[in-house]
Order: structure tokens, then C-alpha cells, then sequence
């Protein structure tokens, strides 16, 4: 429960259903759902065989399997250390809509200007970081057992069934059919290679894939779990949620924009400034407004609990401090290092790192360069150096059966790893300019 909470964040509620959007609907959800138990699977058996392998925290996992590549622990811890800070930022904005909305703000937030002029000031950004912030290490203070897994049982149902509620809403709104046709529908005159890249960037990111996450929890996980079975679950889990964001965003933007998909397009602004509009035309939307927002709190804290866990785990392991202590002390550091990611926007907005916002930056060089970068290396060290039968028999410890362990070998060793790189490229020269997918 706990890791599958991990793969459920924001991008699966606002990244998943633009790109959809964009790369042809029904053609792109089959080849999301298709990468998803081949590619995907593949990544999380191998991260959370490693994890429970080797007992070990992500700093020190890679080492354990091959001195060769011990190297890569370092580089994986700092994709957390990296996302971690800018990602409650972001969650700092959703608990920032969902007060509004609380607060019978809906109406104001149907302005344009609502979401720009809040990130454009310091103060309040900064309090919403911290209080989202705080309210993560709490969790992860109380420890995986009775913080992490506690709380992912119960947030995972209401995710889930808030999701479902939304969705049948907006289904049955009229006109929905057509944006329901286009989402579920395969159209394969539009197929492009590049929906194949995005799909798998998307599946890559949103099964916390690269993070240090899967891991971690792979080193709690006890000699009596099927590891091959829990990669399924978590699939599902992030699977479904991604599917039903998608049934409650490009049905509902799809009637209210008359048809027009470019508003799909938009990302973060999707949600910040088009559902809004939205809520307000809809028939009790200040409750619709609150529930949907409460779902993307849910979300966005279950990833970032994830992501704090992972950077603990090491404090843990590397010094003699407590877990509350170590997870005030990385708190505190989580915070300071916020503050450019906030300040980007207002303060320090003039400051530029090739040619990024400190947030677009942060987030380019994690998401675009660090983790696909670090699971083609994983993928080479396992499929070319070590064997793919150290993660083999891993999975079958204490005779649990691998039923996929012919496709795992061929994925591992020479699918995988070409997908990666070809990710790896495309993103750099998206992010670049240079290339346009």
C-alpha cells in the first residue's frame, strides 16, 4: 500500500490526462497500459529485488550488488534530495486551492490571474510549503508501520473513491460523450512515434520509478512477499487513479472548452486555472471544487511522503540519529532548499538558470537527465554485469514463482535499456528546444 501510494502524485492527476490529450487519447492510453506491464514492471521488480536483497538504504544498495556500480547510489539519492523540495511547492499550491475553495474563494479563482498573482508573491507560498511540508514529515516521523502504512490504508480507498465519485459526475454531465469518445477510443491515424516516448516518460515518472522510493521500501519488505505480485498491485493502483483522472479532466474541459483540446495542453495550468472555471459552471461546484482538490492533496502527499522516506532512510542508516530526529533535520533542509523554487517566481524571478526558472530547473535536471539516466545504468548492471538472475531468484525466494521471468530477462537487458536512452535523449533536446514532442 505504502510504495503503491508512492506512484500516486500529481503527475498521474494533471501530467497523465494532458498528455493523453495531446498524443491521440484512446491511442495513447493502450500504449501506456501496455508499457506499463512490461516496462514499468520491469523497473519496479529490479528496484525492489535490489532493496530487499541487500537490506540496504538506496546509498548503499548499488554497491552491494556490484562494486562496479557503486557510483550510482549517490547519483539516485540526490533524485529525492532534488524533488523533494520543489515537489511540496507544488504541493503548497494544491493545499493553497483547496483552502480557497473551503473558504468560498471559488469565484475569485475563476480568474486568469488567481494562480499567477499567487505564486507571485513570497509569503504565502512559503507558509503553504511549510504546512504541506510539515504535515509529510509528520507521517514519516511515526515511521513506516504506523505512519506510512497506516496512513496509505486509509488514503488509498478514499483516493480511489473520490476519483470514482468525480468521474461518474462528469461522465453524466451533457456533452461528455465526445470528450469520453476521444479519451477511450483508439485513433491510430495519429499515432507518432512520439506518443510511444511520451507514454513511456509518463509511465517512467509516474511509477516513482528512479527515485530511491522503490528501493527503500523494497528493504522493508519481508522474505514472505511476492515481489512479482506486489509490482502488479501497485500498477493497478497508480494505473486506475491515472485512468480516472483522465475521466475526470478530458471530459469536463472537453464540454466546457466546446471541444477544444488545446486547452488540454496546458499542464500545471490545467488545473490551476481551467478547472476552476470549470467548477464554477457546474451545479454544486464549490463541493465539487473541494472534493477534487482534497483528491490531489491525497496524491501529491503520498508521493512526497515516499520521497521523504527515501532521503530518511539514509540519515538513518549513516548516522546514530533517532527517525524523528532524522526527519526534523532533513525537513529543515528540505525547507531551506524550497525557498529558491518559491522565490523563482517573485522575488528572484530575473534570476535564471539556462534559462530556467529555479523550479523548471530542479525538475528538468531530475526528471529529464537523473532518473532515466540512472535506470539504464541499472538495467546494464543487472542485465549485462551482474545477471539477471540475481533479481530472479530474488523473486523467487522460499519457491514463489516469477511467472514473468522470460519476459523480464529480455526486457531488462536490451528493451529497457534502449527505451531509457531514447527518453533520456528526447527529453534533454524537448527541454532544450531543440526538438519539439
Amino acid at each position: 500500500m505504502a510504495a503503491a501510494a508512492s506512484a500516486v502524485g500529481l503527475g498521474n492527476l494533471w501530467r497523465f490526462p494532458y498528455l493523453a490529450a495531446k498524443y491521440g487519447g484512446g491511442t495513447f492510453l493502450l500504449i501506456y497500459l501496455i508499457l506499463a506491464v512490461t516496462f514499468g514492471f520491469t523497473l519496479m521488480v529490479t528496484e525492489a529485488a535490489i532493496g530487499r536483497r541487500t537490506g540496504k538504504s538506496v546509498l548503499n544498495a548499488y554497491g552491494a550488488v556490484s562494486k562496479k556500480f557503486r557510483f550510482l547510489g549517490p547519483l539516485v539519492f540526490l533524485v529525492p534530495a532534488i524533488i523533494t523540495p520543489y515537489y511540496c511547492v507544488v504541493g503548497g499550491w494544491v493545499l493553497k486551492y483547496f483552502a480557497g475553495f473551503i473558504a468560498g474563494e471559488n469565484e475569485a479563482m475563476t480568474d486568469s490571474s488567481f494562480f499567477s498573482n499567487f505564486i507571485g508573491t513570497p509569503v504565502s507560498p512559503l507558509i503553504y510549503t511549510a504546512i504541506f511540508l510539515g504535515t509529510t514529515a509528520v507521517i514519516v516521523a511515526l515511521g513506516v508501520e504506523k505512519g506510512i502504512e497506516k496512513f496509505s490504508k486509509i488514503l488509498m480507498p478514499i483516493l480511489i473513491g473520490l476519483s470514482v465519485i468525480l468521474a461518474v459526475y462528469v461522465c453524466t454531465m451533457p456533452g461528455a460523450g465526445a470528450g469520453i469518445l476521444y479519451y477511450l477510443k483508439p485513433d491510430f491515424t495519429e499515432f507518432k512515434f512520439e506518443t510511444v516516448v511520451a507514454a513511456t516518460g509518463q509511465l517512467f515518472y509516474s511509477l516513482s520509478l528512479g527515485m530511491a522510493i522503490m528501493i527503500t521500501y523494497g528493504s522493508y519488505m519481508k522474505k514472505d512477499v511476492n515481489i512479482e505480485s506486489s509490482a502488479r498491485q501497485i500498477e493497478v493502483f497508480d494505473t486506475l487513479v491515472a485512468f480516472l483522472a483522465g475521466m475526470i479532466i478530458v471530459p469536463a474541459v472537453y464540454v466546457f472548452s466546446n471541444g477544444d483540446k488545446s486547452q488540454l495542453s496546458q499542464g500545471a495550468g490545467l488545473m490551476f486555472v481551467t478547472l476552476p472555471k470549470v467548477f464554477a459552471t457546474m451545479p454544486f461546484g464549490r463541493v465539487v471544487g473541494i472534493l477534487f482538490f482534497l483528491l490531489v492533496i491525497f496524491a501529491a502527499l503520498t508521493s512526497s511522503i515516499s520521497l521523504l522516506e527515501a532521503l530518511v532512510a539514509v540519515a538513518l542508516e549513516k548516522t546514530k540519529l533517532t527517525r524523528v530526529q532524522a526527519t526534523v533535520t532533513i525537513t529543515i533542509l528540505c525547507m531551506i532548499v524550497a525557498v529558491p523554487s518559491v522565490l523563482g517566481y517573485n522575488v528572484w524571478s530575473a534570476v535564471r538558470i539556462a534559462g530556467f526558472a529555479f523550479l523548471d530547473f530542479f525538475d528538468f535536471i531530475s526528471n529529464s537527465v537523473l532518473m532515466p539516466f540512472v535506470e539504464c545504468l541499472t538495467c546494464l548492471m543487472i542485465g549485462w554485469f551482474v545477471g539477471s538472475k540475481y533479481i530472479e531468484d530474488e523473486a523467487e525466494f522460499d519457491n514463489q514463482p516469477f511467472k514473468a521471468k522470460k519476459m523480464y530477462r529480455v526486457m531488462v537487458k536490451y528493451v529497457a535499456p534502449i527505451l531509457l536512452v531514447i527518453i533520456l535523449i528526447s527529453s534533454i533536446l524537448n527541454a532544450l528546444g531543440i526538438v519539439t514532442i
